[in-house]
């Protein structure tokens, strides 16, 4: 019932317009007694949804609204912890979205469905994996910042060294360097087994390594990676480089956790993958800016809402900018992308029309890119700005 964001699903989402749309979001307290007030909370929130349904006879509007409120008898939902809260309906919809982030209070009656907190989300790109491996065990955890759990891996998935190589493994007890590795494979520049030097018994050990991690990345590829979700490797910083080298794993980050994962708890695990996904994140936004700087120099970039509405229904927006939790009262002409603002602050706006609303999934449809950024990294007043094409 519950789902989780992923970029289909918002693609979805953005090509809905024209229904009578409920947008529900509300943060939602992880721990108990706290945890007791968030029935309280999504009560309050369906006060303010009836008021704004004040008056609808539809009976598809009538139907929405108790779907809405059959969620006070959903205990799986109370009862599990959980950052936030999405809930979206209309005539033909009905998604309840679980949240690790938090998210600010807010129920919107619109045209379309409220989708700037989920775009915020996905964009964090919070969940991972941390495929953590040793000589002697290989294990694969997913999560988030908040939370992770242990994957049963798939049969194919090589557990160990000797489980990967049987027979063929060369006996523990020869000659070589502590952990299996010459120490060629140590030095500067991440060398591969190719290279590394000591021949003999230590070559072998070298090649074994390399036959076990090529086992483990074709299997964790073929039955546990998924686009879009980065992979994090917890392993000794021998191994860093070594795995990186054989691997074809696209989801593989080029930063992983250079540490041997059978000494790490699972929440010190979590923190040190939270923290990798926090850096990308970061770098990721200061490109996004330096692209916005670099059209504003060459005069390819707006600030103006008026002028970035006829040029997302133009087709002339390569990306559009929101600032998160922005609303812009006004409307947009569907043929034109004109807008026409209203002088009114907020949702309370004739009906809650919100132009930043309307723009985004017209400027997806058209093939922009659309970033929602935190409050204060944007210049100006108007709430968005855009790098035009031409």
């Amino acid at each position: 019932m519950y789902e989780h964001i992923t970029r289909a699903a918002l693609a979805e989402l953005l090509k809905l317009q024209g229904q009578t749309f409920v947008s529900l979001y509300m943060p939602m307290e992880r721990t108990f007694p706290e945890r007791e007030q968030n029935k309280v909370r999504f009560k309050n929130l369906l006060r303010q949804l009836r008021e704004q349904l004040e008056g609808a006879t539809a009976p598809t509007e009538q139907t929405l609204l108790q779907q809405f409120e059959a969620l006070l008898n959903e205990d799986e939902l109370w009862n599990t912890p959980r950052s936030g809260l999405a809930v979206l309906g209309s005539e033909n919809l009905f998604k309840v979205f679980s949240l690790h982030q938090v998210v600010e209070e807010r129920v919107r009656v619109d045209r379309q469905p409220y989708l700037q907190p989920l775009l915020r989300i996905s964009q964090l790109a919070e969940g991972f994996q941390i495929l953590c491996v040793t000589r002697d065990a290989v294990r694969l955890c997913e999560g988030d910042r908040h939370v992770t759990h242990q994957v049963e891996l798939h049969p194919s998935v090589p557990r160990n060294l000797e489980e990967a190589l049987g027979t063929e493994l060369t006996d523990k007890n020869q000659a070589g360097f502590p952990g299996g590795f010459s120490r060629a494979a140590e030095k500067a520049g991440g060398m591969t087994m190719h290279e590394a030097g000591g021949g003999g018994k230590q070559e072998e050990i070298d090649i074994d390594r390399e036959r076990y991690f090529r086992a483990i990345d074709k299997a964790i590829t073929e039955h546990h990676s998924r686009p879009g979700l980065p992979l994090i490797l917890a392993a000794l910083p021998r191994n860093q480089a070594a795995f990186r080298a054989v691997s074809h794993n696209s989801q593989l980050l080029d930063e992983g956790i250079p540490m041997d994962p059978s000494l790490l708890e699972a929440a010190e695990l979590r923190r040190q993958a939270a923290e990798i996904m926090t850096r990308r994140h970061s770098a990721w936004l200061d490109g996004i800016l330096e692209r916005y700087g670099a059209a504003k120099g060459k005069q390819l970039a707006c600030e103006s809402l008026p002028e970035i509405g006829e040029a997302v229904y133009a087709g002339r927006v390569s990306l559009l900018l929101v600032e998160s939790g922005r609303s812009v009262p006004g409307v947009v002409n569907p043929q034109s992308g004109a807008v026409e603002l209203y002088e009114l602050e907020g949702d309370a706006g004739q009906g809650g029309a919100d132009v930043l609303d309307q723009l985004i999934p017209r400027a997806v449809q058209n093939g922009a890119e659309v970033v929602v950024l935190p409050k204060g990294m944007m210049d100006g007043s108007a709430g968005a700005a855009a790098v035009l094409r031409f």
